[in-house]
């Protein structure tokens, strides 16, 4: 199981325009976790199946250096499903399985804006090591 939490205290201690002192930075959240686990079946028939689970948890975040609007918290669920035999791998994953949307970024840039999140994706790998 990997598991991580992070506590983020990113305030603006100086800055050319006084009113931004004391403000979060823009994008960067508070709180920030992540969940992953694994199971392989170890023997019999199926010798080599395995499964895995993930969340991700990005908390709010401003949207700017004004700190004048949030960004809203999400919750990213991802799975895997693969198969190990000899040197090979073969694997699917999921990732955003309920389809949330979120913004993953945003930009001061006005003519970029905001950055939506990948909506729910299927990827396939194969794998052989040497």
């Amino acid at each position: 199981m990997e598991k991580s939490y992070a506590y983020t205290d990113a305030d603006i201690t100086e800055d050319n325009d006084p009113a931004l002192v004391g403000n979060r930075l823009s994008g960067v959240p508070e709180h920030s976790a992540n969940l992953w686990t694994t199971y392989e079946i170890q023997s019999g028939d199926l010798q080599g199946l395995g499964f895995g689970l993930g969340l991700n948890f990005v908390g709010e975040r401003q949207g700017d250096l004004a700190n004048s609007y949030e960004l809203d918290d999400y919750i990213l669920t991802n799975a895997a499903v693969f198969y190990k035999w000899d040197n090979y791998r073969v694997g699917l994953n999921f990732e955003n399985i309920f389809d949330v949307d979120y913004i993953i970024g945003n930009s001061e840039n006005t003519i970029r804006g905001i950055d939506p999140g990948e909506p729910f994706t299927v990827m396939g790998s194969f794998s052989v090591k040497f």
